[in-house]
Formats: structure tokens, sequence, C-alpha cells
């Protein structure tokens, strides 16, 4: 049965919050939402056929957090393994405990696709057009839901495609072209010369995993254009097995959660406003790390400040230690084209490989390309800007999750979703069923990921905007995003409106809150 021919349930279910994407996010919320509302009709839509987003489905060596597990980890769920640096399958795990110990797996529905959203004020309601997947992949039903809310947990990348540059020559090349993010099943690599495009956080991983251990390439050769910050970081945190050990599972975790976050602050915020000391302490911990006479200065010499992009971790420093032992190097060049035989550099050297990763980043898509529209007009996400990190400027009932880029992901995740149930439980009390931020005109505002990355660079058309002032300014860290959101709960920047307010004609008076 093609997409076309699939049939369309006629009954529209009608639900109180939906909440898209069942990965790190949409299970958090999915917890918070249904601990302070146990009797709101809750579902968690996930268009793929298994729960875990990005831990799911990436599957290329060595993938794993960039941050540590106690605060990647939920606030409720203390993380247990004696790895704070974790890899893919036991980030699975933990959300699948997660899952099963919560029971969110009765609201969960796999396969479920959101394709288009659209508003209706005269309703209080979003109507979701939704395809339903069987198990090859082909679309074998369409239905529709309408909730009150919707909380969208979907990321902010395409799961689709990653991004890969055109480069000169590519169907020259005789051996294997792969991109981490579409990783074949039991790729063998053994024995063979593979070269990994790319200076970021996936090249870092993969660079290690795959020059040693069984099955490991002949040698790796890391070609990077620009130069990253790669810190080493202690794979296992003893201060977490010690407090652990000291005061229980519970209060270690919240312990060593509260030093890390405090820690990770300060690390961040020493770097921003030292950048040439900070620029000087990592070149001094890398030169210590590396083979003596190393080219520190050509390969470890990025042209930004520390964390203008985010710095890469090296768990242990098992990425220096690969290039101490021979069996990986950099090399820091532009790309001419590929050969036969593998890359010619703008410099004349060639260099040779059998496989080729082209670790070069993602194509970022927020709410997974779902059409929205309000009241009949298609919505432009590059005209709005987010308030609190959380609402977006003329879109009503809609709330977004999007992760730190300079901390842990779900630090924010969970201070998002504690805010949301909290303005839920205000509308609950006054009387209201919508509320949507309204934006000064002629606000002054900026790309909504404030980051020099080449992903958030090319999506600046197509992301919303954040403004330079609280509440429209998206805070960077979880201290000063803390205080933000556990502060007023509401301001005259957001709208209210009841079923009182609604006229027979469609007219509608909007409450500013204070």
């Amino acid at each position: 049965m093609n997409k076309s021919q699939a049939p369309t349930h006629s009954v529209v279910e009608e639900l109180d919050v939906v909440i898209i994407g069942a990965g790190i996010t949409g299970i958090g919320a999915a917890h918070y939402i249904t601990q302070a509302f146990p009797e709101r009709r809750v579902t968690v839509l996930e268009g793929r056929s298994d729960i875990g987003g990005t831990w799911d489905l990436f599957r290329y060596p060595g993938i794993r957090s960039d941050s540590d597990l106690h605060t990647f980890g939920y606030e409720f769920k203390p993380w247990k393994h004696r790895s704070a640096i974790a890899e893919a399958p036991l980030i699975l795990d933990y959300l699948h405990e997660t899952v099963e110990e919560h029971r969110l797996d009765r609201l969960i529905r796999l396969r479920h696709r959101v394709v288009a959203a659209s508003w209706s004020s005269a309703e209080a309601a979003w109507t979701l057009d939704i395809e339903v997947d069987g198990p090859d992949g082909a679309v074998v039903e369409r239905r529709q839901m309408k909730a009150n809310w919707v909380f969208a947990g979907t990321g902010y990348y395409r799961y689709d495609e990653g991004y890969t540059p055109h480069f000169a020559g590519r169907e020259d090349f005789a051996g294997d072209i792969v991109h981490p993010q579409h990783w074949p099943e039991d790729f063998d690599y053994s024995g063979k010369k593979v070269v990994v495009i790319g200076s970021g956080a996936t090249a870092v991983t993969l660079v290690p995993s795959m020059a040693t251990g069984p099955g490991a390439a002949a040698h790796v050769t890391m070609l990077q254009r620009t130069p990253t910050y790669v810190l080493s970081f202690p794979r296992v945190d003893s201060l977490a097995l010690l407090f652990t050990r000291l005061f229980g599972e519970r209060r270690g975790y919240a312990l060593t959660r509260f030093k890390n976050i405090w820690l990770d602050r300060g690390v961040v915020v020493g770097l921003r406003k030292f950048p040439r000391t900070g620029r000087a302490f990592i070149r001094w911990a890398n030169k210590r790390l590396l083979p003596k006479g190393f080219d520190v200065d050509t390969h470890f010499n990025p042209p930004y400040n520390p964390w203008d992009q985010r710095l890469c971790l090296s768990p242990n420093g098992d990425f220096f230690q690969a290039i101490r032992d021979g069996h990986a190097s950099v090399v820091t060049d532009r790309i001419e084209r590929f050969t036969e035989g593998g890359i010619l550099l703008e410099s004349g050297q060639e260099l040779e490989a059998d496989v080729i990763v082209t670790a070069t980043g993602l194509n970022m898509r927020l709410f997974g390309g779902i059409q929205l529209s309000v009241d009949g007009r298609p919505v432009d996400l590059a005209d709005t800007v987010s308030y609190r990190g959380m609402l977006l400027s003329g879109i009503p009932n809609w709330a977004m999750a999007v992760g730190y880029t300079t901390s842990s992901w779900t630090l924010k995740i969970g201070l998002i979703c504690r805010y949301f149930t909290s303005l839920l439980k205000h509308m609950d009390a006054l009387g209201y069923d919508a509320a949507v931020a309204v934006a000064e005109p002629g606000m002054k505002t900026r790309p909504v990921m404030d980051l020099s990355a080449g992903y958030a660079q090319r999506a600046s058309k197509i992301i919303p905007r954040q403004g330079t002032e609280a509440p429209w300014r998206m805070a960077l860290a979880y201290p000063e995003d803390a205080k933000l959101l556990r502060g007023p709960l509401v301001d005259e920047s957001v709208h209210f409106t009841s079923r009182a307010d609604r006229t027979v004609d469609g007219a509608t008076t909007a409450h500013a809150d204070a």
C-alpha cells in the first residue's frame, strides 16, 4: 500500500496534551506532565519504530554523550552506572528503564509521525495530521488528533539526512563513503585505511573508536579544515562514587549533579571571560597528551575563542592516546577533490583511503518538518521569537524544548517542563484555555542558536529568533535559567484567552497577566 492509498481513520481523537517525540526530551516531558496532571489525557507520538531519539538513531562506532550523565540524566532518576561519560547503549538502557519505572509505555505510540498541525482559536485546539507507518516504513493509515496543547520534543536536526557538502570527484573514489548518521549495520572497516572528514564531537569520538580495539582500522586520519578545542575528561567521576557511598544513591546523585552544574558553569564562564588564558591552558593540556614534537599550533589552535563553539571531550584522553600510539593522525588542510584512491588536498598531499567518513555535521530542522498554521495562516518559524526558551511568539499553546549548547541538554528540559506545568496550573486556576507569547514589533533579535558552528549558521534563516533581553533571550546555562524560570510565572508578554472571551462571531479578547 503506497502513501496515496493509505486509509484515513475517520474518528478524531481528543486529548489534553500531545508530546511529539519519544527521545530524551519527550520521555522527560511525559514524566513531568503526568506527575503534575495525572487525570489529563496525554500521549507521546514517536515517528520512529523505537524510543530513544538520537541514542537509537545513531549507530556509528563509539557514539556517546559529550556531557556527564549526572547532568545529562533526569533529576528524578539517578544515573547508576560507574561511567559518567556513557556510550549510546547505556543511555538507551537508562531511557528504557525510565519508561518502564514510570509506566510511560502506556502513553507512547510508535510509528506515529505528525506531518501537519493547525490551530483553531475558536476551538482553542490543535488538529494534528498523523501518518501511521507499518513495520516496513510504508504509511498504512492517516488519522487526526485534537489537543489543547502540543509539547514538541523533536530535537533540532533532520533525522532522515545528515549534512554532506559537495566534494569534487566523489564519484571517482573506489572505496566506501559513509556519513555517521547513516552508518551501515555490521560495516567492516577492519584493516582498512580510514579518513574521517571533520573535527567536531562526532569525529573526536569516531577516531579512537575506529583506530583501536577489536576490528580496528589499519590507520585513521582525521582530516580537518579548522581545528577544534579538545579536552581530556575523566570517564569515571570519583567524587560521584564517593558521594553515593557516603550519602546513598539519590542524595549522592543530587550532590554530584549540583557539583557538576556549578563546575561546568565555572569552566564556561572562565573560558569566555579569559579567552587568552583559556586558550593557553587548553594548549598546555593538549601538548602534555600528544607525542613529543607534535605540531600543536597547526592542528589544535582554533581561530576562535573557547566556547564560541562547543568544546569536544575526550574521555580519559582516548583521542590523544590513539595519536600517541600511532593508530591515528591529524591533517589540517582543505580538500581539492576525491580521487580513486583517497583525497587530494590543496597542499598537493594525497591521503590514501579505503573508507571516507563524512563527519561533516547535521542539517537543522525544528519540529521534524511539521507544517504549522494558525487560524489558516502558515507559520514561518524564522518570523517567530522564543519566549523563555519554551513558547514561540504568535503560536498559541505550542511549547518547545531545546536544550543547552554549552551545558548538558537535559538540564534545560527539566526547567522547561516545570515552567510548562506551572503555566498550565495558572491557566486552570483562572479559567484560561489558550496562551500566546506576543513580541513587541521591531524587537531586536538574533538567531536562537547563538553559536558559530556550521549547522547553526546554515539554519539561521529557517529557525526562530531570540531577543536581547530576558525573558526573550535564551539563557546559556542552568543557573541563569533557573533564576528566570523560577521567577514570576507570567508577564505582559503572554496573552491569555478563555471560552468566555470568545464571542459568537469569533472575536477574541486577550488578557495579559503580570
